[in-house]
């Protein structure tokens, strides 16, 4: 079979060749690519020179590029594009991965290598980053078993492939639950309350499937209106009881066991390494080094939020008891949050959508680029994708390629819900020229509706600030190795990037510049962007809980309080304790459907959001000091995006902010303080 995986990619900037490849390319490809990447390793260990750091660990970050990319294609489909056959060949291609991955870092003689170039380098006579390099790939060995015994080995393998399996099982059953549900409305003396826009979009989706009617669904732009706009309550709690319960109820998609599976092996693979739990593995390689630092600064946050919280709640019990209900539950907080948020600032997020049509907040983010950092996008219809709403874009700087960014903006049966970025090929430098990187963001927004653009929540233009901060991240990208490139830094520094972005959209001057009625092209008032800002901290108290929840929840599993005897729904609720600010609705769960924690990254990091919420409030600080796009400012900040992770996050602070970060802004944002 000519496979397009296996060839050079005669495209454009060698992107990925989407619309020559077929499923049935991607499990001969990837076992070709693992044995050929296998085959430099042996090249690697078979050097007749002694080790040194150009014949181990630089030949080493050399090898399985083609194999990087082909498995990045694959996944990232499975995320955004997938089907059956995609979700089948997932199952089978992840453990084979994960034992590829075991073959590298359990390799006797390769270790062999590695450990003597680390014991016998002085790290004066490397560059700062060939030191950083050295330094995570002799870590990588042993933090992935090269000490363990032979037996131990064996065990830690077995560990791997089933993680591999369950936490891709998880993901798939999440979005199995996710397009199983959708509520039907066919009286729309129902539907008291919901603009026309989610009216149009919700009759759209019912003639897609033949219905008569609305039809709203759980994905985030069907979802998210519904609860917050409709008046009729037994719906909200529908609607509200098919989310909270996705993944837990008594099918094949049931994810409680995967929980409690996903749970016991990463507790045991830790303990095999030599760590008390999870979370101590996890955490040695984070900005905040133990589980002590994270639940302390976590609790500390929770001190001065819950006061808050408390407070806001009870304004929105006074709310709900004007309309009889008493207590309010967590199916009535988007709608009574609404309506205290017109009544306290006169704000409805609906009447603001008309100006924050798509196109126009993408505009206004690459706008925001240029400004920050000399970056141009330019269309481009040549670049093959894998679904007729990508969109490409060449990134330029200076008038020269700096990388791709692919978008992809809409809910599809076949994409996980959320918001990411991603990237198809990482950046990295290879003799006398620069590898540039292919980036993706992938969002679920409304799609447009007739003549009517998509048009964004605010909440959702923050979210297209956010991703796209990632993604710059990964776009101005400039070191040697790819291992250390863009987002290639400690999980708790990640969020930095993307959440510093976000605090652009609360800027009076930047919304001016963007913010127009897609109809008549008029300026969003000055008054309406001042309420926006004026709401920037609505509701924070609360807010802050939820998310610090989410992070105690996450610690709780992988620092031993779960035992596996109590049951998830249970447990949560024995976790959160007197911190759940609404009374309980049994039979829901969080854990089930929480695939940060047990399917992505996060497990043992859920707090970085927080955590990187101190970093960012208090870089924009520095530049709301010095202009929020004073050049010399912003090319600090480009120093430490483009550094990636070859200097140590904290000291790379530091050289851009001159300290260390302070929580004083964070707390003076959020009105905590």
């Amino acid at each position: 079979m000519d496979n397009p995986l296996l060839k050079p990619f005669d495209t454009p900037f060698n992107s990925v060749p989407f619309d020559r490849i077929k499923t049935a390319h991607f499990k001969p490809a990837i076992l070709q690519l693992i044995d050929e990447a296998k085959r430099d390793i042996d090249a690697v260990v078979g050097n007749p020179a002694p080790p040194d750091f150009g014949n181990t660990i630089a030949a080493m970050e050399h090898t399985g590029k083609r194999l990087n990319i082909a498995s990045a294609t694959f996944f990232n489909l499975d995320a955004a594009e997938t089907n059956d056959d995609i979700q089948q060949l997932a199952q089978q291609l992840s453990p084979v991965l994960a034992e590829y991955s075991n073959d590298i870092m359990l390799n006797e003689e390769l270790f062999s290598r590695v450990k003597q170039v680390h014991d016998a380098t002085n790290n004066k006579m490397l560059t700062p980053e060939e030191a950083r390099l050295l330094d995570k790939t002799y870590k990588s060995f042993v933090r992935n078993g090269a000490l363990l015994s032979a037996d131990d080995k064996e065990k830690l393998r077995d560990i791997d492939k089933q993680l591999a399996v369950l936490t891709m099982k998880f993901s798939q059953n999440v979005l199995q639950e996710t397009n199983a549900y959708h509520l039907h409305v066919q009286d729309n003396e129902q539907l008291a309350g919901l603009p026309d826009s989610i009216l149009a979009a919700a009759k759209a989706d019912a003639e897609k499937r033949n219905l008569v009617g609305w039809v709203f669904t759980l994905h985030f732009p069907s979802f998210v209106p519904f609860m917050k706009y409709a008046a009729n309550r037994k719906l909200r709690k529908q609607l509200y009881l098919a989310s909270a319960t996705r993944a837990m109820k008594p099918n094949e998609y049931n994810n409680e066991g995967i929980v409690r599976e996903i749970v016991a092996l990463r507790d045991r693979r830790a303990k095999l390494l030599g760590f008390g739990t999870h979370a101590d593995f996890v955490l040695q390689e984070r900005m905040a080094s133990s589980p002590a630092i994270v639940l302390n600064f976590l609790q500390d946050l929770l001190q001065k939020a819950k006061p808050y919280a408390e407070q806001e709640i009870a304004k929105l019990q006074a709310l709900a008891e004007k309309d009889g209900i008493s207590p309010i539950m967590p199916y009535d907080h988007a709608y009574y949050a609404e309506k205290l948020r017109e009544a306290t600032f006169n704000l409805a997020e609906e009447k603001l959508k008309p100006y924050f049509p798509l196109p126009q907040v993408l505009e206004a983010a690459f706008d925001a680029a240029s400004k920050l950092y000399g970056l141009v996008f330019e269309l481009r219809t040549d670049v093959p994708v894998y679904h007729p709403e990508v969109t490409v874009y060449e990134v330029l700087e200076n008038g020269q390629h700096k990388a791709l960014l692919y978008t992809d903006w809409h809910p599809r049966e076949g994409k996980r819900a959320g918001a990411w970025m991603t990237a198809y090929r990482g950046q990295w430098k290879e003799s006398d020229h620069q590898v540039r990187p292919h980036i993706s963001v992938v969002c679920n927004f409304a799609r447009p509706v007739g003549d009517v653009p998509s048009l964004l929540t605010f909440q959702e233009v923050t979210t297209l600030f956010h991703e796209f901060g990632h993604a710059l991240h990964g776009i101005l990208a400039d070191t040697v190795y790819e291992s250390l490139s863009g987002t290639n830094v400690y999980w708790d520094f990640v969020e930095l990037p993307s959440q510093f972005m976000e605090n652009y959209c609360y800027e009076k001057e930047f919304l001016q510049s963007f913010a127009r009625h897609y109809q008549t092209g008029e300026s969003l008032p000055d008054d309406e962007i001042d309420k926006i800002v004026a709401a920037a901290n609505f509701l924070e108290g609360y807010q802050t809980v939820r998310q610090l929840n989410f992070g105690l929840l996450d610690m709780a599993y992988h620092t031993g309080k779960f035992d596996g005897d109590t049951t998830i729904e249970r447990f949560e609720k024995d976790i959160i304790g007197d911190r759940q600010l609404y009374p309980d609705v049994p039979g829901t769960a969080q854990s089930p459907s929480f695939s940060h924690i047990f399917a992505g990254g996060y497990s043992a990091g859920y707090y970085s959001y927080k955590w990187a919420e101190v970093l960012d409030a208090d870089a924009f600080d520095y530049f709301k000091d010095t202009g929020i796009f004073n050049p010399d400012t912003a090319a600090k900040f480009k120093a430490l995006l483009a550094s990636g992770g070859t200097v140590d996050p904290m000291e790379l602070y530091i050289q851009f902010r001159g300290r260390e970060p302070k929580t004083d802004a964070l707390l003076k944002r959020a009105g905590l303080n």
